[in-house]
């Protein structure tokens, strides 16, 4: 990625590549901490017309072959494990191995299957969410579970029957709207901005909450800060990676947590890989930590096992 030269250390974020697609957000499984690599099954448009993909994802779908893992998310006050995020995979491969989202996401795009996609993951977890309600689950009494958060992709955030089908399974599975985090991209939110902006305010109407994704991955990341309503701002991998070793990057990072702080918001990090990371995360007042340093995406059982 570009990098500031000036001297005054310029936020790289006014001089990034315009966002990435959706299935850049989705992380794979891999020991690399660059959800764009090759380890991540990353693959060109070319590469989308070499399987059937179309028929491999409708029947993925009708067979239930998508499995969902979970990241925690970490207060950094106090080490707490407060969010999960819910990472998609592919399983239908023989042998169990698992699929990395970014082979089959952007067939999902172009043949629009993605908003069928977003929607079974949104019935996933909040079925996950009721089967979790107990009090002795989330906590004694019954107000101290972790929220779990799902990513949305541009085309679901400009649905405008998306809120309702929120507004539906939230009901459905008598779920505490305050458990789902929405995470919506810059990429998302750019496509139709004004219906981007009606969605998070719909979205917290209902009792949820909005995390910023991604923040700093393209040209208009700050219009994009003043203009959406949200809880948390996750800040980008790419300010995280190299924290420890690159003074404009700390500097990015300081700010960010400033400007959020003044707007009574929270601040995520991705992306933390070391134990000197976090302690610099710590140092600047990041509110949360998400990384492998923290723990790698898990099957539900495995992440929530002693929670509460």
């Amino acid at each position: 990625m570009p990098t500031s030269t000036t001297a005054y250390a310029t936020p790289r974020f006014f001089l990034r590549q315009p966002p990435l697609p959706v299935h850049h957000r989705y992380r794979g499984i891999a020991d690399s901490h660059d959800p764009h690599s090759a380890a991540h099954g990353v693959c060109s448009p070319a590469g989308l017309h070499r399987r059937p993909w179309l028929e491999r994802l409708r029947r993925a779908l009708r067979e239930e072959s998508f499995v969902l893992h979970y990241q925690p998310i970490v207060s950094l006050a106090d080490g707490r494990v407060t969010h999960f995020e819910a990472l998609l995979r592919l399983a239908d491969e023989p042998g169990g191995r698992l699929v990395a989202p970014g082979r089959f996401l952007p067939a999902a795009e172009r043949y629009g299957l993605v908003r069928d996609i977003d929607r079974m993951v949104l019935e996933r977890v909040a079925a996950l969410l009721a089967d979790r309600r107990s009090a002795d689950e989330y906590g004694e009494n019954g107000e101290d579970g972790v929220s779990v958060a799902i990513n949305l992709s541009a085309l679901s955030v400009t649905d405008c029957s998306m809120l309702a089908h929120i507004k539906h399974q939230l009901a459905l599975h008598d779920v505490d709207p305050g458990r789902l985090v929405i995470e919506v991209t810059e990429t998302a939110a750019i496509s139709d901005m004004e219906r981007a902006k009606a969605f998070c305010a719909g979205v917290q109407a209902l009792g949820c909450e909005v995390a910023l994704d991604d923040f700093g991955a393209g040209f208009g990341s700050f219009q994009y800060l003043k203009h959406l309503p949200f809880s948390y701002l996750k800040i980008d991998g790419d300010f995280i990676r190299g924290l420890t070793g690159s003074p404009e990057d700390q500097l990015v990072v300081k700010a960010l947590v400033g400007v959020t702080r003044g707007m009574g918001r929270r601040t995520i990090a991705e992306f933390v890989g070391d134990e000197a990371t976090l302690e610099l995360l710590r140092d600047y007042g990041v509110d949360y930590a998400q990384g492998f340093e923290v723990g790698r995406p898990v099957c539900p059982v495995e992440a929530f096992a002693g929670i509460g």
